[in-house]
């Protein structure tokens, strides 16, 4: 199939060196068909259909994701030939960790998981995360950490569908469950501006440097790996705390108290 015309789902290697705009049109045709919004557990969770316990299994998994975000991109910083883009890789790091003064990302998650009835230092440890989280967010360190400085850049490219899960969850969340405050999302506000930011920079990045065949389908690969990332993370989530409801074991299991809730 000529990836110039009807992108699907599968992209084969062509002999077609793509135009940046085509480029870009099929990492967003790969956003359109593999980004995690479109999985059920997200749509479970955003239509108030799930418990209170399923809702802090999906908020203890996914601080391990949030925990790991300025790890990876140290490593990709460690690697970046230039100050200039050391500066711009490293204010994603200070979103994440926070700023002398300022609470970043992951103090605003535990403040998230606290306010859906969890435990901040249990939840830091991440002993009782689904293996399912650990394997795929630990891949996503190796991969950063392993690959071109291209790949692990194309592979932050899921932050261009960002706002629109952010968006979502956000007005679903409030108005499906009570017990969900603005201040338990808060996490999320800043990321509507710091998202777009950071795509748009990743994007410039990848438009001008993925300029042959090979690279532009390394490109292409990484943002589905990621996605596959984000993807296997949600599938081990409604395995144990959806249907068939497998549990594994060491993994969270929630109270009789919040499945009930």
């Amino acid at each position: 199939m000529d990836c110039r015309r009807g992108w699907s789902e599968d992209f084969t290697m062509t002999e077609t060196l793509l135009t940046p705009d085509e480029l870009e049109a099929g990492l967003r045709a790969i956003g359109r068909e593999r980004y995690h919004n479109l999985h059920p557990f997200h749509r479970l969770l955003h239509s108030g259909k799930l418990n209170r316990g399923q809702i802090q299994a999906w908020a203890l998994n996914r601080y391990y994701y949030q925990a790991a975000i300025p790890v990876k991109d140290s490593f990709l910083m460690a690697r970046l030939p230039t100050r200039e883009l050391r500066r711009e890789w490293r204010r994603r790091i200070e979103d994440h960790d926070g700023r002398p003064g300022e609470a970043g990302g992951i103090e605003r998650w535990l403040k998230l998981v606290e306010g859906v009835g969890l435990d901040a230092a249990m939840v830091e440890r991440a002993d009782l995360i689904l293996p399912e989280t650990r394997f795929a967010v630990d891949a996503y360190i190796h991969f950063v950490r392993d690959r071109s400085v291209l790949e692990a850049v194309a592979s932050s490219l899921t932050e261009l569908f960002s706002p629109t899960i952010i968006s979502e969850r956000v007005s679903g969340m409030l108005a499906n469950y009570d017990w969900i405050t603005q201040d338990t999302l808060a996490y999320f506000t800043p990321r509507l501006t710091q998202a777009p930011k950071d795509s748009d920079f990743a994007l410039a990045y990848v438009r001008e440097h993925a300029d042959t065949v090979e690279k532009q389908q390394a490109v292409l690969a990484a943002l589905r790996f990621k996605c596959d990332v984000l993807w296997s993370q949600l599938n081990g989530l409604y395995l144990a705390y959806v249907a068939p409801g497998l549990i594994p074991p060491g993994a969270f299991e929630p109270s009789l108290e919040e499945v009930l809730a």
